[in-house]
């Protein structure tokens, strides 16, 4: 049994490959492997990895689109920077803001309506300082 589990790799339904790419490309997303005669394309940045599957390539599993993916990174301030990165190159559903539930987080949606929440979970973060603190 492995000793921890890697990142999760999701699979993005799409209505067309070519058209996917295009969009991740412009967030950054670099074109590893695929096309649309296969039906699946594996995309990546830094260490966030996604595949982007047709309709052809998901009929046996019949997964469909829109999905939802949340992308956990580290700070509001980098939650920020990204959101400041793509909002030339897209166009996010919504500002950063942090949410009384815990998280600062904005959205985003692909070309096929799948949606990309980038957030940071500060409430997690204040309840381990204050443990720290505690202690």
């Amino acid at each position: 049994m492995p000793s921890s589990l890697p990142a999760a790799v999701p699979e993005i339904p799409v209505r067309r490959i070519d058209e996917a790419v295009a969009f991740y490309q412009r967030l950054g997303f670099t074109l590893d492997w695929g096309s649309e005669e296969l039906g699946l394309a594996g995309i990546s940045k830094d260490n966030c990895r996604r595949f982007l599957a047709n309709q052809r390539h998901r009929q046996a599993y019949g997964n469909v689109a829109p999905t939802m993916t949340w992308l956990n990174l580290d700070s509001r301030d980098e939650v920020d920077a990204l959101y400041q990165e793509w909002i030339g190159r897209a166009a996010p559903l919504s500002a950063p803001e942090s949410k009384p539930w815990g998280l600062h987080e904005f959205a985003i949606a692909d070309v096929d309506g799948n949606l990309l929440r980038v957030f940071y979970d500060f409430a997690t973060a204040e309840r381990l300082e204050a443990n720290d603190a505690g202690a």
